[in-house]
């Protein structure tokens, strides 16, 4: 594939088909794009094309189609991600500004993913095992009573009562504070907990035990629940835009979709960028007639989770790419600044 005409003919192949939904023939292509030869040599490089194993002829008497070899050869030699609207970008911005929360980003990220691309839209949601410690507060209640309260680096805010049994005092806390802080700042979860644990033993005997119930509780928190394995789904009913071809392949899709251990997996292989997996790469004999995008998205260069899109083979690649890319970014940035 290294002569750039067939390239070409590839290329307007794969707009063509993924627009019209029908086999592309010379004759149209010729028509709709200016190739610059005859319609012998489009024929000749549309044979050749399928030859190679880029192209299929569903009917004898049909055009042709791209095969997932085609596909993943058009989205290699893409020479540049496609640029989102303004309008889109404004969409974007609309739907994640005034989130209150990690839960709501996530929904709100996992609703305008899918109106962009019209495709199941999956979000991960933040990993705890990769989010750091931005602030952890001590705050002395009534009587015996502690408030607690840890935010993450992804946007995570969790807070805790400890009963203790005895009172606190103003100087007590005031230290045990600092060392919490100067311990845990900036640290993954997994190590804040076992900073914590050594910090008990820097205490005052007489003090300990009310500064074990404080760290355990913290370490509780840190670890309470698995975000890393929830995600959040939607636009499913977008399937049946595809057409009629497309109608068989959406039972198993669908059933894929909602074992979420293969989305994870999926997802998970996007942590070091954009991925396009077409058809069989996807390794999920159910999802071999879709095509999975997907990337990680986090705060303060810090990957936490990853999102993406599923989708049929006959997707319309350059800008499905540029809506996970953009939505990513805003989702790292809502993180970021809340």
């Amino acid at each position: 594939m290294s002569d750039d005409r067939r390239l070409d003919v590839l290329r307007a192949i794969v707009e063509d088909y993924v627009a019209t939904q029908e086999p592309v023939g010379s004759r149209s292509l010729l028509d709709r794009h200016q190739l610059g030869v005859s319609p012998a040599t489009v024929r000749n490089d549309m044979a050749a094309l399928e030859e190679e194993g880029y192209l299929t002829q569903p009917h004898t008497s049909a055009g042709r189609i791209p095969t997932d070899k085609g596909y993943r050869m058009f989205v290699d030699r893409l020479g540049t991600v496609k640029s989102l609207s303004p309008a889109e970008r404004r969409a974007i911005e609309t739907f994640l500004t005034g989130a209150v929360d990690v839960d709501d980003v996530v929904q709100r990220s996992v609703k305008v993913l899918a109106q962009l691309t019209n495709q199941v839209a999956i979000v991960q949601y933040p990993s705890l095992t990769r989010s750091t410690v931005r602030h952890i507060e001590v705050v002395a209640l009534e009587g015996t009573r502690v408030l607690l309260v840890v935010i993450t680096s992804s946007g995570r805010v969790e807070q805790r009562i400890v009963e203790l049994v005895s009172t606190l005092d103003e100087e007590l806390i005031a230290s045990l504070r600092s060392r919490i802080i100067h311990a845990t700042i900036g640290e993954r979860l997994p190590e804040a907990s076992l900073r914590l644990a050594d910090l008990i033993q820097t205490f005052d005997a007489n003090d300990r035990p009310v500064v074990t119930s404080i760290v355990t509780t913290l370490t509780q928190t840190f670890s309470n629940e698995r975000s890393d394995e929830r995600i959040a789904v939607g636009g499913t009913a977008n399937l049946a835009r595809f057409g009629s071809d497309f109608d068989t392949a959406i039972k198993p899709v669908l059933e894929a979709i909602e074992e979420q251990v293969v989305l994870l997996k999926l997802l998970g292989e996007a942590t070091s960028g954009l991925t396009v997996r077409i058809g069989s790469e996807t390794g999920h004999e159910r999802l071999a007639s879709t095509a999975v995008i997907s990337t990680a998205y986090g705060a303060d260069d810090l990957a936490l989770a990853t999102l993406g899109t599923v989708g049929p083979t006959r997707m319309d690649y350059p800008a499905t790419m540029a809506a996970v890319s953009a939505v990513a970014r805003y989702v790292g940035r809502t993180l970021a600044d809340n």
